[in-house]
């Protein structure tokens, strides 16, 4: 037996040992992760009791409430074809959706002044009190997103007053570490 420097002591016998961590996990105590472990939300139970934005329909699946989250809020949004929300920002929040189907057009900006296309395995991330709107951009599929935001609590400030642009601004996003000098 020696000490590595690493803290841990390890036998030399041809077998071999934990690295002092198998005291963490001990059968006694086998039971605290039962029901405080991993959660499975089925699709069919999210919860549409959350915040809400005109034309379009959010079902909470883990939350504060739901299943004890403390620093992420995550659940699913739909859109009807030819729909769009109304202008919100999630005040201090970060948002990412993931569009799983359908087609997706955001709008953002004080006036929506700039626009951009998301479909099927794209991802769109909404930085924190970013005026923004979404919008289905197919005229005969829905639009089937996940959320994932930055806290527990669904934090929806609804914009009722945007005066949009007419026509907003394209833009297409390239990462720093690819954008050319």
């Amino acid at each position: 037996m020696h000490d590595s420097g690493d803290g841990h002591t390890h036998h030399h016998d041809g077998h071999e040992h934990a690295h002092g961590h198998a005291q963490d996990h001990t059968h006694d105590g086998g039971e605290r992760w039962k029901h405080d472990g991993v959660r499975v939300i089925p699709g069919d139970r999210l919860d549409s009791n959350t915040a809400q934005t005109p034309g379009m329909f959010r079902q909470a699946a883990v939350n504060a409430a739901r299943v004890g989250a403390q620093k992420i809020w995550a659940g699913t949004v739909a859109i009807e074809p030819d729909a769009k929300t109304g202008v919100h920002h999630h005040g201090a929040l970060e948002s990412v959706i993931y569009v799983v189907s359908g087609r997706a057009r955001m709008r953002w900006g004080e006036r929506l002044e700039y626009v951009a296309e998301a479909g099927p395995g794209d991802f769109i991330f909404v930085p924190p009190f970013v005026p923004h709107q979404e919008i289905n951009a197919s005229t005969d599929e829905p639009l089937h997103c996940v959320l994932v935001r930055s806290d527990n609590e669904a934090v929806v400030v609804n914009l009722p007053d945007v005066a949009a642009a007419e026509r907003p601004e394209s833009v297409y996003w390239v990462d720093p570490i690819h954008r050319r000098p």
